[in-house]
């Protein structure tokens, strides 16, 4: 049979027929630029602690600019590496409790450098279904058999890792970013001592958010530093920035170093996001407060919409996530509370793992009573048909 070669213009025409698709199931996804002062309450970015604006975060940003100059200029390994990027490293993994850190271009590349670096031919990664799509990713391009195990399970993943000889990894998020429930990090840990396996925690949503003062998840669970355990961090959410990090044995940190390829093969952070990364560590340990009271606003949101009728997921840190009826009502709810003057997250497939779209709210510490009230209010307001049991 002859195939049909396309005309040169028509060789993207499988676009279109993709677009329709996404528009028929409400899944279309925009662009939406926002302005530098907005008028909307914000519970959908991941500024936790409120610190993305904060003087001395902002202040952080300026100086190591005028002072770095505006961008790494390489990679780490070339001219990417800095003094600042050096002091961030060491101020991080004490205040989580490691031994070392590595900082990265995003969250994103740390989880793509710490199980690709860590895993490979021949060994064996277990993943928890619930992982983001970054760990998700690393897993596809680590050259590992890959496992994916029931979300939550320990067990199972306990009885994964003994069906294999030789090395082995098992990954998992802290806080889970759909329905923001935690993952059994002592359980996860003991099965991996149980079978000799290494355990890879993406604490994203748990740094600045759990654990004393904000020190992670890990730290919450008597983890931080422990034997066979390697963190990865965000600086993008709690700490108001941009980057990642890896964490763990200074022995890993050097192999990820000599090995890892989003490392080795990527611009380093910009001095600006190190500079502001490092302003609001400083900040938080000043302020260990932040950290509860971000808690608090996620158990009052919680425990409002809750009492109001609706389905949400109890957050064991800063996500509040609310069930909606369907992809088209999630993305019509969210754009109604735009309108109503609240910004909220709209996770809808393929985002959600188990297919359910939600709200995603995320609590801050900076947020008022007053603030808290009119959000609450606003998303019972504008809630659609069929979102509530009442």
């Amino acid at each position: 049979m002859t195939q049909h070669t396309p005309h040169p213009e028509d060789v993207f025409a499988w676009i279109d027929g993709a677009e329709r698709v996404r528009e028929q199931a409400g899944l279309v996804r925009t662009l939406r630029p926002r302005p530098a002062s907005s008028p909307l309450l914000d519970l959908a970015s991941n500024d936790y602690l409120g610190l993305s604006r904060h003087p001395e975060t902002v202040r952080g940003a300026c100086e190591a600019a005028e002072r770095w100059g505006a961008g790494a200029t390489g990679s780490r390994l070339v001219t990417g590496s800095t003094e600042l990027h050096a002091e961030l490293e060491r101020e991080l993994a004490a205040f989580a409790g490691f031994e070392a850190a590595l900082v990265l271009s995003s969250g994103y590349a740390a989880n793509l450098a710490a199980v690709t670096a860590l895993s490979g031919r021949g060994s064996l990664v277990v993943s928890d279904a619930g992982n983001h799509a970054s760990i998700v990713d690393g897993c596809r391009l680590s050259r590992a058999e890959v496992a994916v195990t029931p979300h939550g399970d320990p067990e199972t993943a306990r009885k994964t890792l003994a069906g294999h000889e030789g090395r082995a990894l098992l990954v998992t998020d802290s806080v889970f970013s759909v329905d923001g429930d935690a993952a059994p990090l002592a359980d996860y840990h003991a099965a991996c001592r149980a079978e000799g396996a290494a355990l890879l925690v993406d604490d994203a949503h748990g740094l600045g958010v759990l654990g004393e003062g904000g020190r992670g998840a890990l730290h919450a669970a008597g983890l931080a530093g422990a034997p066979g355990v390697v963190a990865t961090m965000t600086l993008s959410k709690s700490l108001g920035s941009q980057g990642g990090a890896v964490l763990g044995p200074a022995k890993v940190i050097r192999h990820l170093v000599n090995t890892a390829r989003a490392f080795i093969f990527d611009t380093g952070l910009a001095p600006a996001a190190a500079g502001a990364a490092l302003a609001s560590l400083r900040l938080l340990g000043r302020e260990p407060e932040r950290a509860a009271r971000v808690r608090e606003v996620a158990a009052e949101l919680y425990g409002r919409l809750t009492a109001s009728g609706l389905t949400a997921a109890r957050p064991d840190a800063a996500v509040v996530s609310v069930r909606a009826p369907s992809a088209s009502a999630a993305l019509r709810w969210a754009a109604d509370c735009r309108e109503a003057g609240l910004s909220v997250g709209c996770f809808r497939p393929p985002s959600v793992p188990d297919g359910i779209s939600r709200l995603r709210l995320t609590a801050r510490a900076d947020l008022t009573g007053d603030e808290i009230s009119r959000a609450v209010g606003t998303v019972l307001r504008t809630a659609p048909a069929g979102a509530t049991d009442r």
